[in-house]
């Protein structure tokens, strides 16, 4: 009697676990799982710092611009862009699907991201910003990107425009 029971608790566990993976309340198992996000494309991660004025990545070099408001980084950007722009390096990425990981490392008031296409392309390529980005935190922003030019920037830094190659 004791077996037939245990095998009788065996056989309800097995049962309920088979019935599992078909409830939509409860997520299946990984091995059971068929959804759309297996079939889209993963997103390609691409990692970028804001510090005082600037996105480290495409600059040269972190010029330590300590800001305090968005007007410090205005007058900075008219009395330094020209050379500045000139040793950018742009971003080449491939058509497809990424998250912009945005750090602010140490601007102490918020900031955002806004990427767009670059001059008429603004109007035909996909865009993503947003904002809340305070000293310390980091934010993901994703887009699909299409073939073409594009630009981002930070508005409330504020910083250049950044170029994005994408073909």
């Amino acid at each position: 009697m004791k077996y037939f029971s245990l095998i009788s608790s065996s056989l309800l566990c097995l049962v309920l676990a088979g019935c599992y993976g078909d409830r939509p309340d409860i997520p299946a198992s990984k091995s059971n799982e068929s959804t759309q996000s297996d079939t889209s494309p993963i997103a390609t991660v691409v990692e970028l710092t804001q510090v005082g004025c600037q996105f480290l990545e495409v600059e040269a070099k972190n010029y330590q611009y300590q800001p305090t408001s968005a007007e410090d980084c205005n007058k900075i950007n008219s009395q330094t862009l020209a050379a500045r722009k000139s040793e950018f390096k742009p971003l080449e990425l491939k058509p497809g699907k990424y998250i912009f990981r945005v750090t602010n490392e140490n601007v102490s008031y918020p900031l955002g991201f806004y990427l767009r296409g670059s001059g008429i392309q603004k109007v035909t390529l996909p865009k993503v910003s947003g904002g809340g980005l305070s000293k310390g935190t980091t934010k993901d922003y994703e887009i699909t990107l299409k073939p073409g030019e594009y630009v981002f920037s930070c508005p409330l830094n504020p910083t250049p425009d950044y170029p994005i190659v994408v073909n």
